[in-house]
C-alpha cells in the first residue's frame, strides 16, 4: 500500500514532537512515575504546541494534521515516556474524537476548542468494574426525567477519571445487552453528582492518570447528548477502532525507545573486551527487534492511510493494535535482558519500557478481543 503523505512536513512534526519530549519530558520521566504524578502543567503546554487536537480541523481550534502525523507524534513521545504518549493518545482519539465524530456543530464549537488548545483535559468512559470487554452488560444507567438524564453509576480505569475538565460518558438508555440501548453524554466536571474515586495504583504508566468516575443522581441536559438516544455503543466501536491505531503507535513508540537504548548500551558495555554488540546472541536480538519494530510500524501507517481516506479500518486497527502491542512487550522484554542486571534497575531506561509496554496489551480492547474482531470479520 502507497502512503500518501507530505514526508517532508512529517519530518518536520516528528522533530517538532521529538525536541517537545527531550526538553520537557525526558528530564522528569523517572520522578513522575516514582509518585505516579500527573503532570497537568504538561497537558496544558501539549496543547500549546498543538498535539492535543492533531486530526481536529483549523475552525474548531485544532491542527488539522492526518493520521500519519498523528502517529508520528504519539511515537516520538513514547519513546521517551509510555505514560505521556497514553496521555496523549487517549485524549486525542477518545474523548476530543467522540466529539469531532458525532457532536453537533453547537458541542463541536463549545468544547472542541478547549481540548485542542489544552485548556480542557478530556476523559472517556465505557469501561466498568464488572464489564470490561463485556460492555453490552454495563450497569450506568441514565434515566430519562423531562428535558435531563439522571445518570447513576460508575465508570473504572477511566485516564483522567479525575483530572479531566469535560468526559464523554457512554451510559444504558434502554435494555441491558441491548446494543442500540446506550447513550453518550458529554458531562463537564462540576457537574452535581459527577465525582472522582479511586486512583489505580498501577505497574506501569504511572504518570498517566487512571481513575473512577462515579455518578450519583447526576442530572445531565439532553442538549448533551451525543448524535441520538441509543447510538453510543455503536458510536463507541467506531472510536475504538481509531483509538487502536493510537494504542498501536503508542506501542510502537514505546518497543522503539527501548531498541535505541539497546543498541547504543550494547555498543559501549564491554565484555571479554570488545562490546557486547559483537557478540552473536546480542546482535542477532537486535536484529530480531528491528525487523518486529518495522512490521509493527508497517501495520500501523496502514491503518492510519485507511483512516485518513475514511475507509472501514475495524480489521487493519486491530491487527495493528494486537501486533505491535504484542512485540513492544516482546522487545522491552529483550532490551532488559541485554542490559542484564543494569536492566533490572531504576537507573537504566528499559524497565520503565518494560513496565510500560504491557499496558498497550490490554487497554482499548486485550489482545484476546483483537483477535476476535479480526477472525469474526474474516468469516463473515
Amino acid at each position: 500500500m502507497a502512503f500518501e503523505t507530505n514526508l517532508e512536513n512529517l519530518e518536520l512534526i516528528k522533530q517538532s514532537a521529538k525536541d517537545f519530549a527531550e526538553q520537557y519530558i525526558r528530564p522528569h520521566v523517572m520522578e513522575w512515575d516514582e509518585v505516579q504524578h500527573f503532570p497537568i502543567d504538561l497537558m496544558h503546554e501539549l496543547g500549546k504546541h498543538g498535539f492535543l487536537g492533531v486530526v481536529v480541523p483549523h475552525e474548531y481550534g485544532g491542527s488539522g494534521l492526518g493520521y500519519h502525523e498523528y502517529v508520528t507524534i504519539i511515537e516520538e513521545i513514547a519513546k521517551v515516556c509510555g505514560s505521556i504518549g497514553l496521555s496523549v493518545a487517549a485524549h486525542n482519539s477518545l474523548c476530543t474524537g467522540h466529539i469531532l465524530m458525532f457532536g453537533n456543530e453547537e458541542q463541536k464549537k463549545k468544547y472542541l476548542p478547549k481540548l485542542a488548545s489544552g485548556e480542557w483535559i478530556g476523559a472517556w468512559g465505557l469501561t466498568e468494574p464488572n464489564t470490561g470487554s463485556d460492555a453490552g452488560r454495563m450497569q450506568c444507567v441514565a434515566q430519562k426525567d423531562g428535558d435531563y438524564y439522571v445518570l447513576n453509576g460508575a465508570k473504572s480505569w477511566i485516564t483522567h477519571g479525575k483530572s479531566g475538565n469535560v468526559a464523554v460518558v457512554i451510559a444504558r438508555t434502554g435494555e441491558l445487552l441491548d446494543s442500540r440501548g446506550m447513550t453518550a453524554f458529554i458531562v463537564e466536571r462540576g457537574t452535581p453528582g459527577f465525582n472522582a474515586g479511586k486512583k489505580e495504583n498501577k505497574l506501569g504508566m504511572r504518570a498517566s492518570e487512571t481513575a473512577e468516575m462515579i455518578f450519583d443522581n447526576c442530572r445531565i441536559h439532553q442538549s448533551q447528548i451525543l448524535g441520538e438516544v441509543g447510538e453510543g455503543f455503536v458510536q463507541s466501536l467506531k472510536i475504538l477502532d481509531g483509538g487502536r491505531i493510537s494504542i498501536a503507535a503508542l506501542s510502537v513508540g514505546i518497543a522503539k525507545g527501548a531498541y535505541e537504548a539497546s543498541v547504543k548500551y550494547s555498543k559501549e558495555r564491554q565484555q571479554f573486551g570488545q562490546p557486547i554488540s559483537s557478540f552473536q546472541a546480542i546482535s542477532f536480538k537486535l536484529a530480531d527487534m528491528a525487523t518486529k519494530i518495522e512490521a509493527a510500524e508497517l501495520l500501523v501507517r496502514q491503518a492510519a492511510e485507511l483512516k485518513n481516506n475514511h475507509k472501514k479500518v475495524t480489521v487493519q486497527s486491530a491487527m495493528a493494535k494486537y501486533y505491535a502491542s504484542e512485540i513492544s512487550v516482546q522487545v522491552s522484554t529483550d532490551a532488559v535482558q541485554i542490559f542484564g542486571g543494569y536492566g533490572y534497575t531504576k537507573d537504566f531506561p528499559v524497565e520503565k519500557f518494560y513496565r510500560d509496554s504491557k499496558l498497550c496489551t490490554i487497554g482499548e480492547g486485550t489482545s484476546e478481543i483483537q483477535k476476535l474482531v479480526i477472525s469474526r470479520e474474516l468469516l463473515k
